[in-house]
């Protein structure tokens, strides 16, 4: 039979509150990115469409409610990824920036194959970058090396 000192309960405490100060700090980083994010991106995506950019393909056109919508949906996967990779991934930030790195780079195939315009391509191109670039690093910095 073992007796815990009162040391190693204070230090197991300390532990246990350290990281669940850490993962409530990835998740309100994480919404304040993705709040960001989908703001920068909407306000681009009018800006674009105000210098004449279309979002228009066949099938219809993006809905400016859109882009803050998908922003924020993907945003808060990645928030999602990134707590789920603190916990279980040996190397979190690492294995967290290239799985999203290589997610991000996979998101712009669509915008070249649905039929967009060369102009409308490269600005959903863009606001798939700018919001990755905002949202990423913000996550990455959170979690342990």
């Amino acid at each position: 039979m073992s007796t815990i000192t009162t040391a190693q309960q204070t230090t197991r405490s300390t532990r246990a509150a350290a990281r669940l100060s850490d993962r409530r700090t990835l998740w309100l980083h994480g919404l304040g990115a993705t709040v960001v994010a989908s703001a920068v991106v909407t306000v681009l995506a009018v800006a674009a469409s105000a210098a004449g950019v279309s979002f228009e393909t066949a099938s219809g056109t993006i809905p400016l409610a859109g882009y803050a919508q998908l922003t924020a949906l993907f945003s808060l996967v990645g928030v999602v990824m990134a707590a789920v990779m603190a916990r279980v991934a040996r190397r979190p930030r690492r294995t967290f920036v290239v799985t999203t790195v290589v997610l991000s780079v996979a998101s712009l195939v669509p915008d070249v194959t649905f039929g967009f315009d060369a102009a409308s391509a490269v600005v959903l191109m863009l606001l798939h970058v700018v919001a990755a670039v905002i949202v990423i690093p913000v996550l990455a910095r959170r979690l342990a090396r």
